[in-house]
């Protein structure tokens, strides 16, 4: 209603949740893992359950913003992969659609493959989003 006074902040975290529902519903539903998951990310920035949710129900109709950092959009690849993982199963279109958002996401094409693997591969180890971010870095030259 009042999106017009959203700040960019809000705009971004909504784009964000916006991008994580929508890799959540590639696969053809939505797995309640899959959802909690979205809404701790949301909860963690100060958004509430039923907003989380109702963003969520509109994916489709919401336009997405991208970050406009490295580090953001390392965070927001992050998120996606983490999400890919949530419900223990990892669907080849999901890959694809984590790879394709790297890339929309202003990543080299050329590396998009390896990032994401780099970073489930992080994940499924226990390491730390800090640490797969240094690792990354070395790569990506940013």
């Amino acid at each position: 209603m009042f999106s017009f006074f959203e700040s960019e902040e809000t705009k971004r975290l909504k784009s964000h949740i916006t991008n994580l529902g929508a890799l959540a519903k590639i696969d053809g539903h939505l797995d309640p893992a899959e959802m909690n998951f979205i809404i701790s990310i949301g909860k963690k920035h100060g958004m509430k359950a039923d907003d989380v949710r109702n963003l969520v129900a509109g994916v489709k109709a919401t336009e997405s913003q991208l970050p406009t950092n490295d580090s953001e959009r390392f965070d927001q690849i992050y998120d996606l992969v983490e999400m890919m993982l949530a419900d223990g199963i990892v669907d080849e279109t999901e890959m694809d659609f984590c790879i394709n958002m790297a890339s929309k996401l202003g990543f080299k094409k050329s590396i998009v493959g390896v990032l994401v693997r780099k970073i489930t591969m992080g994940v499924k180890d226990g390491l730390t989003r800090d640490s797969i971010k240094q690792e990354a870095q070395s790569f990506l030259n940013y």
